[in-house]
Protein backbone atom coordinates (compact mmCIF):
# COMPACT_ATOMS: atom_id res chain seq x y z
CA UNK A 1 0.00 0.00 0.00
CA UNK A 2 1.62 3.80 -0.96
CA UNK A 3 2.29 5.91 1.94
CA UNK A 4 0.95 9.44 0.87
CA UNK A 5 1.13 10.97 4.36
CA UNK A 6 2.24 11.01 7.68
CA UNK A 7 0.03 11.67 10.67
CA UNK A 8 0.74 13.94 14.04
CA UNK A 9 -0.59 15.08 17.26
CA UNK A 10 -0.56 19.12 16.87
CA UNK A 11 -0.93 21.15 19.85
CA UNK A 12 -1.98 24.97 18.99
CA UNK A 13 -4.28 27.76 20.37
CA UNK A 14 -6.93 30.18 19.92
CA UNK A 15 -7.09 33.70 19.99
CA UNK A 16 -7.82 33.59 23.74
CA UNK A 17 -4.41 31.55 24.98
CA UNK A 18 -6.42 28.03 25.13
CA UNK A 19 -4.82 25.10 23.29
CA UNK A 20 -6.17 22.47 21.44
CA UNK A 21 -4.94 19.81 19.63
CA UNK A 22 -5.78 18.61 16.17
CA UNK A 23 -4.97 15.35 13.97
CA UNK A 24 -3.57 16.80 10.95
CA UNK A 25 -0.84 14.46 8.34
CA UNK A 26 2.49 15.65 6.58
CA UNK A 27 1.80 14.82 2.61
CA UNK A 28 4.33 12.69 1.25
CA UNK A 29 5.26 12.33 -2.23
CA UNK A 30 7.12 9.97 -4.36
CA UNK A 31 11.02 11.50 -4.35
CA UNK A 32 14.87 10.93 -4.20
CA UNK A 33 16.44 11.53 -0.76
CA UNK A 34 19.73 8.99 -0.79
CA UNK A 35 20.77 8.88 -4.48
CA UNK A 36 21.16 6.30 -5.58
CA UNK A 37 18.95 4.56 -3.55
CA UNK A 38 15.36 3.86 -4.73
CA UNK A 39 12.92 6.74 -4.74
CA UNK A 40 10.80 6.91 -1.31
CA UNK A 41 7.68 8.79 0.31
CA UNK A 42 9.15 11.76 1.69
CA UNK A 43 8.34 15.33 2.49
CA UNK A 44 9.07 18.87 1.37
CA UNK A 45 11.89 19.95 3.79
CA UNK A 46 10.82 22.53 6.69
CA UNK A 47 13.55 25.20 8.26
CA UNK A 48 14.67 24.53 11.85
CA UNK A 49 17.05 25.82 14.18
CA UNK A 50 18.09 23.85 16.62
CA UNK A 51 17.93 19.91 17.84
CA UNK A 52 18.24 18.90 21.61
CA UNK A 53 17.11 15.68 23.41
CA UNK A 54 15.10 15.65 26.55
CA UNK A 55 14.50 12.78 29.34
CA UNK A 56 11.56 13.36 31.40
CA UNK A 57 12.09 11.17 34.44
CA UNK A 58 9.45 8.33 35.55
CA UNK A 59 6.65 10.25 37.64
CA UNK A 60 7.28 13.61 36.34
CA UNK A 61 4.12 15.67 36.16
CA UNK A 62 4.45 19.75 35.52
CA UNK A 63 2.22 22.41 36.18
CA UNK A 64 0.53 23.98 33.03
CA UNK A 65 2.45 26.07 30.50
CA UNK A 66 3.10 27.32 26.87
CA UNK A 67 5.67 25.54 24.80
CA UNK A 68 8.79 27.35 25.09
CA UNK A 69 9.12 27.55 21.44
CA UNK A 70 7.50 25.89 17.80
CA UNK A 71 8.58 22.82 18.28
CA UNK A 72 8.16 18.81 17.45
CA UNK A 73 9.14 16.30 19.42
CA UNK A 74 9.75 12.39 18.42
CA UNK A 75 8.60 10.24 21.33
CA UNK A 76 11.95 7.69 21.61
CA UNK A 77 10.38 5.92 24.27
CA UNK A 78 8.21 5.68 28.07
CA UNK A 79 4.03 7.28 27.36
CA UNK A 80 2.93 10.56 27.98
CA UNK A 81 -0.46 11.91 28.58
CA UNK A 82 -0.82 15.76 27.35
CA UNK A 83 -3.91 17.75 28.43
CA UNK A 84 -4.34 20.97 26.34
CA UNK A 85 -6.01 23.91 27.51
CA UNK A 86 -9.81 23.27 26.62
CA UNK A 87 -8.81 20.18 28.62
CA UNK A 88 -8.87 17.51 26.09
CA UNK A 89 -6.30 14.74 27.22
CA UNK A 90 -3.90 12.72 24.56
CA UNK A 91 -1.69 10.05 25.51
CA UNK A 92 1.05 8.81 23.34
CA UNK A 93 4.60 7.23 23.51
CA UNK A 94 7.32 6.08 21.26
CA UNK A 95 7.11 6.90 17.80
CA UNK A 96 4.68 9.48 18.03
CA UNK A 97 5.06 12.88 16.99
CA UNK A 98 3.88 16.03 18.96
CA UNK A 99 4.24 19.59 17.27
CA UNK A 100 4.09 21.95 19.75
CA UNK A 101 2.55 25.81 18.99
CA UNK A 102 0.85 26.91 22.21
CA UNK A 103 3.77 29.03 22.78
CA UNK A 104 1.94 32.53 24.39
CA UNK A 105 -1.56 31.28 26.41
CA UNK A 106 -1.95 29.24 28.94
CA UNK A 107 -0.34 26.18 27.71
CA UNK A 108 -0.61 22.58 28.32
CA UNK A 109 0.01 19.89 31.14
CA UNK A 110 2.12 17.11 30.65
CA UNK A 111 3.01 13.93 32.57
CA UNK A 112 4.57 10.65 32.31
CA UNK A 113 2.60 7.91 32.61
CA UNK A 114 3.80 4.40 33.69
CA UNK A 115 7.11 3.99 35.70
CA UNK A 116 9.91 4.32 32.42
CA UNK A 117 11.38 7.48 31.62
CA UNK A 118 10.23 9.38 28.72
CA UNK A 119 12.82 9.91 25.80
CA UNK A 120 11.91 12.86 23.65
CA UNK A 121 14.04 14.44 20.14
CA UNK A 122 13.28 17.88 19.95
CA UNK A 123 13.55 19.87 16.33
CA UNK A 124 13.22 23.21 17.19
CA UNK A 125 11.53 25.34 14.58
CA UNK A 126 12.28 29.41 13.41
CA UNK A 127 9.94 31.88 15.08
CA UNK A 128 6.84 33.15 13.13
CA UNK A 129 5.63 36.64 12.74
CA UNK A 130 3.91 37.39 15.83
CA UNK A 131 5.65 34.55 17.51
CA UNK A 132 6.39 36.00 21.39
CA UNK A 133 8.91 32.84 22.03
CA UNK A 134 12.45 33.12 21.19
Amino acid sequence: MPIDAMPFLHLTEDASGVSHFSDPVVPLTAGSFAPPAPAMPISATEAATGLLYLVLPAGWGGLPHPSPRRQVAFCLSGRLRVQAGDGETREFGAGAIWRMEDIAGTGHTTTVIDDEDVRLAIVQLPPQPGDSAP
